[in-house]
């Protein structure tokens, strides 16, 4: 990258006890950036120290209100703009994330060719996606569609502008963060890119059902938050996500319940909507039969931690609760 493209693009890390994970996210942007923020969220394992001596400016958070990425990013983007008030794009990087070599130029030639666009992303990829299931299933996730996209993730190149116009990240959305910040730019006109290109290397660490539990009851919060706040046509965001929630993960196990109790076998027989739910699923999916067949399993199983997250958010809502990030490491 040209030198004076470095001086228009910096960067904002968030984290929390990410230990060795932050090491290599800040080894991996050397170079990339002149100005790079660490926002550090409580954490004890010595990651203020590490990111202050890799060179970044860092701000701790008042735990004292609760966290959210939102608002760790948003506090970190405007420490950046103090510092450098020139700076025309950030890149927004999870402290768990290692940027991959090359992306930074390529996201930048694109921005530039395309002015309309607020926001580019790319492929993030799972550090260890057979050491379980759950960082499988994390992998497939990330691998969305190329080109134009309705939303990104927590990694992204975005246009300052683009950011400062819409004002910036909901700190009172605990997860989906970024797809509602989409929601807005593309209102405004904004386009959402996404390239064919390596972006970043993640890790989930997820190796236990219970953390895997707690990232799909934080999916579910995160999609009844989102239809809350922008549920309504033509945007209907997160709507179809927490209908099908409700549906499998209490409706339909309700009525299995009633069908057995009044009428017997015949009526327990329903129960068999969700292995044959799997089995459609499972034709569906893409990769080995393994792969097919774990990734149906779960698809349905996650539909209970959704529907937990989502009366979650209607308790916060009725007693009028401050939101509280449902975290799972």
């Amino acid at each position: 990258m040209a030198r004076q493209e470095f001086s228009r693009v910096g960067v904002v890390i968030i984290g929390r006890n990410e230990g060795d994970r932050l090491g290599m996210c800040l080894r991996s942007i050397v170079g990339c950036f002149e100005t790079a923020v660490y926002v550090d969220s409580g954490s004890t394992d010595g990651s203020v120290l590490a990111a202050t001596r890799a060179g970044c400016d860092v701000i701790e958070l008042d735990m004292s209100t609760p966290f959210t990425a939102a608002r760790a990013r948003n506090l970190g983007f405007d420490l950046l703009l103090k510092l450098r008030p020139d700076i025309q794009l950030v890149h927004f990087i999870d402290g768990d994330c290692e940027l991959a070599v090359g992306w930074i130029d390529k996201a930048v030639k694109f921005m530039e060719a395309h002015p309309k666009v607020a926001i580019v992303c790319g492929r993030r990829r799972e550090r260890e996606p057979g050491q379980s299931v759950y960082n499988m299933l994390c992998d497939l996730e990330w691998n969305t569609p190329i080109g134009e996209a309705t939303s990104c993730g927590g990694d992204a190149l975005v246009r300052i502008s683009s950011f400062k116009e819409i004002g910036r990240f909901r700190p009172d959305v605990i997860a989906g963060e970024e797809p509602e910040l989409c929601v807005r730019l593309r209102a405004a006109g904004w386009r959402v890119w996404r390239l064919d290109e390596e972006m970043t290397i993640h890790d989930a660490a997820m190796t236990r059902f219970s953390q895997w539990w707690r990232r799909a009851v934080r999916c579910g919060y995160a999609f009844a938050q989102g239809a809350h706040l922008h549920g309504a046509a033509p945007e209907r965001h997160f709507v179809r996500e927490s209908r099908r929630a409700w549906l499998w993960g209490i409706w339909l196990p309700i009525a299995c319940l009633v069908a057995g109790l009044a009428f017997g076998p015949w009526g327990w027989a329903t129960l068999l909507i969700f292995p044959l739910q799997a089995l459609r699923l499972a034709m569906r999916n893409a990769g080995t039969l393994r792969q097919r067949a774990q990734v149906a399993i779960f698809q349905v199983l996650a539909r209970f931690p959704e529907v937990v997250g989502q009366m979650k958010f209607l308790r916060d809502r009725l007693f009028q609760r401050q939101t509280v990030i449902i975290e799972y490491k």
